[in-house]
């Protein structure tokens, strides 16, 4: 049988593979035969991996000798690694969900990738709303800012860090689905493809944090609408390593909704809108409570 997905003895880089749609999707490559590099904090237990390499995301320095421990040439990456912001500040959250993508992806990865390629990430239904002009003022300054340091100084001389972390998670969700269209620019030109996976939500390791910033599993599960289920961690790997395979050729610049028609009807306006954030209203509402 001929193989369609493509993944045989190819090198994968995916982070966050310890658990949830990280972990997922790294089972699912190890099987398709892919040598697979496994970044996370804590191990990841995936029997088959070409290799596991201890990575805080959140520091610079960490990454850099990650990918130091990977062969030159890098096929596919996937981007999947994040955190919630319920356990870190504003800050960290941003540089773990989107200021080490982008470190990534403009630092690492051009000089490793060559046509054929492909980089995915997963992002959130929760970024939602990333066209918008309002928000597109309160992370384009970093999205753009052109490296890590420049990024983190840019975050600095706004009020997001005085935000709480649950708040840059949607930021930092805004922000990579933007990005993801940026990103052709770059790869593009050069035959790789970047494409984004964009769950509702999903069972994963985080689901107890998601429930309670939801206000409760009632209020969690309003959102998954005919479905009403949580979707699976593989329901959501599935996609992401079919964007990245020679499947999806003609693929690129895709923000592939997976939320079984959620977005889709609220666009359509048969169903309330309730996932769309309006940052730049969190933010006038923090600067005026800090002038009272």
């Amino acid at each position: 049988m001929k193989d369609y997905l493509g993944y045989k003895d190819k090198v994968c880089v995916v982070t966050g593979a310890a658990s949830g749609m990280g972990r997922a999707a790294a089972e699912m490559l190890v099987d398709l035969g892919a040598k697979v590099y496994a970044l996370d904090w804590v191990e990841a237990k995936v029997e088959g991996l070409a290799k596991y390499i201890h990575t805080d995301l959140s520091k610079k320095e960490s990454i850099n000798q990650a990918f130091a421990q990977i062969p030159a040439h890098i096929d596919s990456f996937f981007g999947i690694a994040g955190v919630s912001g319920s356990k870190t500040d504003f800050v960290t959250t941003a540089k773990i969900d989107l200021i080490a993508n982008m470190h990534i992806c403009e630092e690492i990865l051009p000089s490793r990738m060559s046509e054929g390629g492909s980089i995915g990430f997963i992002t959130s239904t929760g970024g939602n709303g990333w066209e918008k002009e309002g928000n597109k003022k309160v992370y384009l300054p970093i999205v753009q800012a052109g490296s890590w340091d420049k990024a983190v100084e840019a975050l600095g001389r706004t009020m997001l860090p005085h935000l709480p972390g649950t708040l840059a998670y949607p930021f930092s969700k805004l922000a990579m689905n933007y990005y993801t269209i940026q990103l052709q620019a770059t790869y593009a030109p050069k035959g790789i493809r970047v494409n984004a996976v964009l769950p509702g939500s999903t069972d994963t390791g985080m689901k107890d944090e998601f429930t309670a910033m939801a206000g409760g599993e009632e209020a969690l599960l309003s959102h998954t609408g005919y479905a009403k289920r949580l979707a699976l961690s593989e329901e959501m790997a599935g996609p992401i390593v079919f964007l990245n395979s020679p499947m999806a050729s003609y693929i690129s610049g895709e923000l592939l909704r997976v939320d079984y028609a959620c977005t889709a009807e609220q666009v359509a306006g048969l169903a309330e809108d309730g996932m769309r954030i309006d940052m730049t209203a969190v933010l006038e509402h923090i600067q005026n409570a800090s002038r009272q």
